[in-house]
């Protein structure tokens, strides 16, 4: 879309939910409108036009990525939304600069000949995803949320610094700075009209919208909120397992019956799931490997058969200490650091060849930590040692493994939570419900990560938010104004599939083709022995696997499609 002017050209992915108060703004300070239509795009033109860049991005609450021609300038401006709910690939291939919201796109053009880039195949394998800025090819990269980048023309990566116009960092230290000092009620008070201002923007639509329900702390949370705020029953959507362990459909029905919302359930089968597998690396145009990318599809396939936007309750655990690390590793930490860092060396040393139960054998895993931040980097590490693995692949720094890019905090929890949402809720999260809704033409809003909820969130104590060892405490008492306490309270459960059963069961055909020795030896990514042992350790039902080897099976299946 060109601006009145013709000075500016956007296009533009995504929502900019507060666009009508801009519209407002801008009349207010006498920017005479020629509206020519109701849309965000032409609000967010109005803006870059009369306000300039950085005050455009700081003034907006939404999702996007977007990418800004300045005819008069002959200036390209990149840039992505606070949090990275949205996509942004950027990069050169030769003299040709090449962006857009996905590698596909960029794939596309006769000038695309990039490289894998080892050093993010051994990323992928550490934590099950390639963080920002890295991608798994070499050269081109993922805009970092918050951010955004001016490239005159004729520019060179080289010449191109990215600057940053919103910053997780700052404000998890601002909000440390500036902590709430009023009572539980007052708090809770604080953090309900927050999210309903969220949940109020997001619902705005012209197009059918609904929402995800689990039936746990977060998505009730948003789902209590639209109720309240809708006329009609909300229309809400969950998947249940055939598995026993892996079903939480029951807990979902329960909280929609108690909240009135219009429900609809799927029960999907291995075979549903299974059958999908093959479809992953198209939906996913780099290797991505959270197994709960399929019930995610899933859900999404289901939901759009009744709504084109549906809202969900993504960001909860980050902001609000949910994760169970956030209250085991302190204590484990406490515990181990006690024992001299020599006598743990030699320890791991000693028995790491052994046959070791599960549960020690994590423990072993994190004994030769020489601090909590690496015991912490390590304790999220899928595969602890992946340059060993991938040939030639030197992993690159990462937020988790640069000091100079940690918050300052005020503990070990905070510090945890901080990591988890500049890197692993951008990089995972965020990419696996973005692509499997957009996969099914289905638009996702995260209403818990409204900057403004976040900027709260920083500044309520840690004791508001993990007290008497359990998470998201002050997210509960907002929940339990509107849904009963003994419907949510129940140890928590990720959103996962038996991987580890499929893979020695109706996966195993597929997975043994990918991980051939033959195959590896020709390819040459990793080194086929390591692969072997751990693959004829999980199918032998020694340990359990599944999730290391799921970041190799990503990758050779997405390597296949190439």
């Amino acid at each position: 879309m060109a601006s009145v002017c013709d000075r500016f050209v956007i296009a533009f992915n995504g929502e900019i939910y507060n666009h009508l108060e801009l519209r407002a703004q801008l009349e207010a300070q006498g920017f005479v409108p020629s509206w020519r239509g109701h849309s965000d795009t032409e609000t967010l033109l109005a803006c870059f036009s009369t306000w300039g860049i950085e005050q455009t991005l700081q003034a907006t609450v939404g999702m996007f990525a977007l990418a800004l021609w300045d005819k008069q300038e002959q200036q390209l401006t990149l840039a992505r939304d606070r949090l990275g709910e949205k996509p942004l690939y950027w990069g050169w291939c030769g003299d040709t600069l090449l962006f857009g919201s996905e590698l596909k796109a960029l794939k596309a053009h006769p000038d695309f000949n990039a490289d894998i880039d080892r050093g993010a195949l051994s990323l992928l394998l550490r934590h099950n995803y390639i963080p920002a800025p890295y991608t798994i090819y070499q050269g081109i990269e993922k805009l970092p949320a918050g951010q955004y980048v001016q490239i005159k023309k004729g520019q060179l990566r080289a010449n191109v610094q990215p600057k940053e116009y919103w910053r997780l960092n700052q404000v998890v230290e601002n909000g440390l700075a500036n902590s709430f000092s009023g009572t539980d009620a007052q708090a809770t008070d604080l953090l309900e009209q927050a999210i309903s201002q969220a949940v109020s923007g997001q619902m705005l639509a012209d197009v059918p919208l609904g929402a995800f329900l689990s039936g746990g702390v977060d998505s009730s949370t948003v789902v209590s909120l639209m109720q309240q705020q809708s006329r009609q029953p909300v229309r809400t959507f969950a998947i249940g397992f055939d598995e026993p362990g892996y079903n939480e459909a029951d807990y979902a029905k329960e909280v929609a019956r108690h909240l009135g919302t219009d429900h609809s359930e799927l029960y999907v089968s291995a075979q549903d799931a299974l059958d999908l597998v093959p479809r992953l690396p198209d939906i996913y145009c780099e290797p991505f490997a959270d197994s709960s990318q399929l019930p995610t599809f899933l859900v999404s396939r289901m939901a759009k058969q009744h709504v084109t936007v549906a809202l969900s309750g993504d960001g909860g655990d980050e902001l609000f200490g949910g994760y169970n690390p956030y209250q085991f590793a302190p204590r484990v930490w406490r515990k181990l650091k006690v024992l001299p860092f020599p006598l743990r060396q030699i320890a791991f040393r000693l028995l790491s060849g052994l046959p070791l139960p599960d549960k020690l054998a994590k423990l072993l895993r994190v004994l030769p930590a020489k601090d909590k931040e690496q015991f912490y980097h390590v304790l999220m590490s899928h595969w602890d040692n992946p340059d060993q693995l991938v040939i030639g692949g030197q992993a690159h720094p990462t937020r988790i493994s640069s000091p100079e890019q940690w918050p300052q905090t005020d503990s070990f929890e905070h510090w945890m939570m901080a990591m988890d949402a500049g890197q692993y809720m951008t990089d995972d999260i965020l990419v696996k419900v973005d692509r499997a809704a957009m996969a099914n033409s289905l638009e996702t809003r995260v209403p818990l990560l409204d900057h403004r909820v976040v900027e709260l969130a920083w500044q309520i104590p840690q004791h508001m938010k993990i007290r008497d060892g359990v998470g998201k405490w002050i997210l509960r008492e907002v929940l339990y104004r509107h849904v009963p306490r003994e419907m949510i309270e129940r140890p928590k459960k990720g959103f996962s599939v038996p991987l580890g059963q499929w893979l020695r069961g109706p996966l195993r055909d597929w997975a043994e083709a990918l991980l051939s020795e033959q195959r590896l030896v020709q390819e040459g990514y990793f080194a086929p022995s390591v692969v072997r042992r751990v693959w004829s350790e999980h199918l032998q039902g020694k340990r359990d696997h599944a999730r290391k080897l799921w970041s190799i099976l990503m990758f050779q299946a997405w390597l296949e499609k190439q």
